[in-house]
């Protein structure tokens, strides 16, 4: 498996302004300091253990029954092709669940219909990252400022490990004894993270060290009708990692139902379009559309439970 490298580093001074200078909506510092984004400048090259964004799933946790309805729907709505389903135990303790991959132009997909009650702490993490080497990616993430959660065990096809960073953030590190092989990505979707003024700062720099990340993006006043707010505003952070994007949302909690339930963005060329197809099978828009700035976006339910952003890729 070809192992990549990228560099990174993380200024004191990021993690300063993170910490005392996070906004929530509505904050008249966000209004002050809406012109001032914050980068991350690499300088010095480390290797990172991520093989690529088409290998980082979002996991979907489908209302028992529903994972053939959910799966249809999706490819109707994306396009796509998905593997035979399988029964099989994912968790280190006892559990039994119908796994299928999904595979589709905006992103990769680990859908879990389990048959049993799910041991604890699986169906918090957000995404499985597909990695080159299963130990040095779990040192690493210990070495960033995560903490190892589920410590690595044995799957049918590899090995596994969850971490969690900083502001309660849980992702699952996965490496395969066969590495796969998936084609790239049209678009590469966002891990939508919700955080608070709190936990930023620290998220901020156990986040970017771990995946070799640079911010590219940093709005004190962005337009919270993006997350259901019109009239008010957040601060928005844009990531972007070997492992893939980030947008991180800083708020103060007063989110409207379904904001924050959202874990994955998906960017599309054309949202009215994508929005009938997914009503078309049988998915439902929660919010929007929503346009601000140039930029649409709205939130989708999808059959067995799955909510996800869409926006537009331009």
């Amino acid at each position: 498996m070809k192992r990549k490298t990228m560099a990174w580093v993380l200024p004191t001074l990021l993690v300063a302004l993170s910490v005392v200078g996070s906004g929530a909506p509505t904050s008249a510092h966000s209004e002050r300091a809406a012109a001032a984004p914050t980068t991350a400048v690499p300088t010095t090259a480390v290797p990172t253990t991520a093989v690529g964004p088409q290998y980082d799933t979002t996991h979907v946790y489908v209302t028992p029954g529903d994972v053939d309805t959910f799966v249809a729907s999706w490819e109707a709505t994306f396009g796509g092709t998905h593997t035979a389903k399988v029964v099989t135990t994912v968790t280190p303790t006892p559990s039994s669940t119908e796994s299928q991959l999904v595979h589709s132009p905006v992103g990769t997909l680990s859908v879990f219909d389990f048959k049993t009650p799910v041991p604890y702490p699986f169906g918090t993490e957000r995404t499985g990252w597909l990695v080159s080497d299963l130990d040095r990616g779990v040192r690493q993430a210990r070495q960033s400022g995560a903490r190892v959660v589920v410590a690595p065990f044995d799957d049918p096809i590899g090995r596994d490990a969850v971490v969690q960073f900083p502001g309660g953030v849980n992702a699952q590190l996965y490496w395969h004894t066969k590495a796969p092989s998936y084609a790239p990505l049209k678009t590469v979707p966002d891990n939508r993270v919700y955080l608070t003024p709190d936990s930023v700062g620290e998220f901020l720099g156990a986040y970017l060290r771990f995946t070799g990340g640079r911010i590219v993006s940093d709005q004190w006043a962005a337009d919270a009708g993006d997350i259901g707010l019109p009239g008010r505003t957040y601060r928005r952070i844009a990531i972007r990692s070997p492992f893939g994007n980030t947008v991180v949302s800083v708020t103060d909690g007063h989110l409207p139902h379904p904001f924050g339930r959202e874990t994955t963005g998906y960017a599309v060329d054309d949202l009215a379009d994508t929005l009938r197809k997914a009503e078309a099978a049988g998915a439902k828009v929660l919010w929007g559309p929503y346009t601000a700035g140039g930029r649409s976006t709205a939130t989708v339910r999808f059959p067995g439970g799955y909510i996800a952003e869409l926006h537009t890729a331009h």
